[in-house]
Parts: structure tokens; sequence; C-alpha cells
């Protein structure tokens, strides 16, 4: 029987490796580049007759001391905008839409969204709390679905520790985005990350509840021997079931809208993520604390004092 069990540390330095670069990131400044949505402003969205580069609007901006903002192409003869805020229906945006077809020809004003900087600062920190709600429930659900076997607690934990892998690593990749490609993160990168967790919990719940089942048929055996069997048993599930997501997502992520790119990216590093982490992560992490494998561990690493 394929031990994946044993070779765990390296599954481990697997996942430090990937992570830590996106938490360096992370704690440089600024950690992640904040969109509209958090930092208040506006996304406008127009479709003109004939294509526009994107340079020519920006010069546009720039005489309305707009010139720091965002212009992408966003479809055939469209472009997105994301630039400070611009009150709907006052004289600047009127101003601006003038100038616009005077140099540039007639448009279409597809969409127009103004966030204020109170509104944004308020949809951060209710990211902040569903984010950590989410983490406090599924905690105590999984505690309390694993009440019938030893420590259920742990499986709490464990769970909790590789959601948290997830949302790092998406966290991570999109701040080194950020500072590489100018990617900005929205109230849609919040729902991806709510997604993310859910999807990874979820898988990790299938294993975990694979392990309670062995645990009451294989008694006798040791821990890490019904853990292994349980892992290889629902490997072929989770690996099939996320593929065929992995497909659809990076189809979308290839193919599909620029409005809508980075909240797909988003799932796609998530769901990657999660997959690793649920067959590779959590289930080892349950191994290694019912070995005791933890403590010794912080021993080799911090040696005590001699008397």
């Amino acid at each position: 029987m394929l031990d994946i069990i044993g070779k765990r540390y390296w599954y481990f330095l697997a996942s430090a490796i990937v992570i830590v670069p996106g938490l360096v990131s992370l704690l440089m400044q600024p950690g992640l580049k904040l969109g509209v949505d958090f930092t208040g402003g506006t996304i406008w969205e127009l479709k003109f007759a004939a294509q526009v580069q994107p340079a020519q609007m920006k010069d546009i901006l720039s005489k309305f001391d707009l010139g720091d903002s965002v212009v992408q192409t966003a479809g055939e003869n469209t472009l997105l905008i994301r630039s400070k805020e611009i009150q709907s229906g006052s004289g600047q945006k009127a101003d601006i839409m003038k100038a616009v077809r005077q140099q540039l020809g007639d448009f279409t004003e597809l969409s127009f969204q103004s966030v204020g900087p109170a509104i944004g600062q308020e949809v951060a920190q209710q990211a902040i709390w569903a984010v950590f709600l989410a983490a406090i429930g599924i905690l105590l659900y999984i505690s309390w679905a694993f009440r019938h076997v030893p420590s259920p607690f742990r499986y709490g934990v464990c769970a909790i520790i590789a959601l948290l892998h997830d949302a790092l690593l998406v966290l991570g990749v999109f701040s080194i985005f950020g500072k590489l490609f100018n990617v900005e993160i929205d109230a849609l990168f919040v729902t991806a990350l709510l997604t993310v967790i859910g999807f990874s919990v979820h898988d990790t719940i299938v294993v975990f509840d694979r392990i309670r089942e062995n645990m009451g048929k294989r008694t006798g055996e040791p821990f890490d021997v019904v853990v292994n069997h349980s892992v290889l048993q629902t490997l072929g599930r989770s690996l099939n079931t996320s593929l065929t997501v992995i497909f659809t997502l990076s189809a979308l992520t290839l193919f599909g809208g620029v409005t809508t790119k980075n909240f797909v990216l988003a799932l796609l590093i998530g769901i990657v993520s999660g997959t690793y982490s649920s067959i590779f992560n959590a289930s080892m992490l349950l191994v290694v604390w019912e070995n005791g494998e933890l403590g010794s561990l912080f021993k080799r690493l911090v040696p005590s004092r001699a008397s």
C-alpha cells in the first residue's frame, strides 16, 4: 500500500516553500493592493464605437487630476477605468465625458459605480469579520460533528489550519501580483476567499469522515495506518471532483471577461490549494498530533537549558 503518511514532513515543507514568499510580500507595505471597494473610488466601464488605447484615456484623465487611474481593456472597444471617487451627476463627470467624446469619439456608458472612503473602510472591516466568524463556526461544527471520536477538537483545529493554509496562499499570491502587476483586490475577492474556505473544509471533512468510519472498522491498527488507508480511499474522489472545477476555472481565467478574471483566478488558486491541503496537510496534522510529534519537534527546535 502506498505510504502517503510516511512522507508527511515533505508535504509540510512543500507548503512552506509555496506560502513563505507570499507571507513576506504581505508583511511588506502595502501588503495587498486594495481596490476601490475598500479604499473608495469609482469603477467606470465605457464602450466606444472604435478601438481606443488605455494610454489615450489616461491622458484625458490626467487633465482632471486623475492621472493615477488604472485603465484596462475590458473587451472589444471597451475600457474599464478605476479612479479616485467621481460623484455621479457631478460637473466633474460631465466635463470628463465631454472631453472624452471630443478626443476619442462617441461611447456608451456600460456601468458606473462610485464608493466613498467611509463605505470602503466598512466593507474591509466586514470582510475581516466574515472570514473570522466563518472559521469559528467551522471549528465548532466539526468539533460537534466528530464528538464520538477521541479528541474531536483536534479535527476542528486541523481543518482550520488547512483552510488558513489556503487563505494565506491566495492572499500571498495576490499580494505578489499587486506588487508586480498592479492587481487590486475588491469585494469579489472576499467572496472568492470565503468560497475557497468552504471548499477546503468540505474536502477535509470527506477525508476526516472516512477516518472516523475506518477507526471503527480497523480497531487495533496504529492511527497512522488507519489515516493512510482513509486518505487512499478518498484520494480518487477528491482529485476527480477538484479537476472538474479546475478545468472550468482555467477556461474562465483564460477566456473570461476582465471584470471577473481576478475573482476566477483567486478561486482557481484556492481550489488547487484546498485539494492539496485536505489530502496532504489536514490528515497529516492529525497524525502528527496523535503521535505527539509536535512536542518532540518543539523540543528539538528549542533545546532545554542545562540545569
